[in-house]
């Protein structure tokens, strides 16, 4: 080997140094790779984590939750009572990655303002007023909306008000047929008739512990699954001084909302939203029989009845953010 020819020595010595470059450039390389990913990774971990924020809407500091790319597909989150935005607080990341995911609370709900009820008219009409307010400053022109319990009345104003809007419907355990409005409602029409002491006493019990726990529990597969935080987070509201005076002021006004059942109706019927139905159908306060009839009026609509109760995102989260999922990407276009 000594008496190589020097040439091949020399040949042999730089195939080994660029044997050697080309190793440490692929190495980089795969390096260099792995950060990009790691950074891509971070960016879109940043995007879906969800903010907590606040903006004053109509002299009303409103608190709400935002998460999710601003160029994407917009997805506003109306939720219902006794709770807030809290209910949201697992679906917002699931659909974050791609849709931009923003959910108020209602003042007197979760952490926004409570204004006393002599600056405040805590009726559904203002509360509609004040949500169509919030949209606009945040500068949104475009949504799909998912609809709750209260959050059915709000949103169908501004869904009648504003149909050029509206890229579709997301409707859980959410009324606007009469049928939907059974005994659970009994003693609430007792007080639309006669708002008295004693008739309001039937409704506190629904803002009392066991109240607010049993519209958490009733109807589920598995009480056990449901976290006593939801109950918890909601009696922090609840319980504010001068809070049971303004839930039984919506209690005393829902009844505002029934005689705008035909022209929500009529809206399905004339502009036919992509609409979503899934509906926990073991709920007492807004039964199964209130599903049902949006197949009436809807022709584009997606039907599901989820075996729980009320609050059908505690037991059955995952599978409603599936459906969402599937359901916008079908007929909603991403970003």
């Amino acid at each position: 080997m000594s008496k190589a020819n020097p040439i091949v020595n020399k040949l042999l010595s730089s195939a080994a140094v660029l044997a050697l470059i080309l190793s440490v450039s692929t190495h980089a390389g795969a390096i260099s790779t792995q950060v990009a990913k790691i950074d891509a990774a971070s960016v879109t971990a940043s995007v879906q984590q969800t903010r907590h924020k606040t903006l004053t809407v109509k002299d009303v500091n409103v608190f709400y939750r935002e998460a999710g790319p601003r160029d994407g597909p917009t997805l506003l989150l109306l939720h219902g009572f006794p709770t807030s935005s809290h209910m949201f607080r697992k679906l917002i990341p699931a659909l974050a990655d791609t849709y931009h995911v923003v959910a108020p609370n209602y003042p007197g709900f979760g952490n926004s303002e409570q204004p006393a009820m002599d600056q405040f008219d805590y009726s559904f009409d203002n509360l509609a007023s004040l949500v169509e307010a919030f949209v606009d400053q945040l500068g949104i022109d475009r949504y799909s909306l998912y609809l709750m319990d209260y959050g059915a009345p709000i949103g169908f104003r501004l869904a009648a008000k504003h149909p050029d809007r509206i890229q579709s419907l997301i409707v859980q355990n959410g009324n606007a047929y009469n049928e939907g409005l059974r005994e659970f409602w009994d003693p609430i029409r007792t007080y639309w008739n006669d708002p008295s002491p004693e008739n309001a006493k039937p409704l506190v019990g629904f803002i009392s512990p066991d109240g607010v726990k049993w519209q958490y529990t009733h109807g589920v597969r598995d009480a056990e699954k449901i976290s006593p935080d939801n109950w918890n987070v909601d009696l922090q509201h609840l319980t504010r001084d001068g809070n049971p005076e303004i839930q039984l002021a919506l209690f005393y006004d829902y009844q505002s909302n029934v005689p705008h059942y035909p022209a929500w109706q009529a809206y399905f019927r004339k502009h036919q939203p992509p609409t979503l139905i899934v509906w926990g159908k073991n709920d007492y306060i807004f039964p199964a029989e209130g599903a049902h009839p949006y197949k009436r009026d809807l022709r584009n609509l997606e039907f599901h009845l989820l075996d729980t109760g009320h609050f059908a995102l505690e037991e059955d989260g995952q599978l409603i953010a599936k459906r969402i999922r599937d359901f916008l990407q079908s007929r909603v276009a991403s970003r």
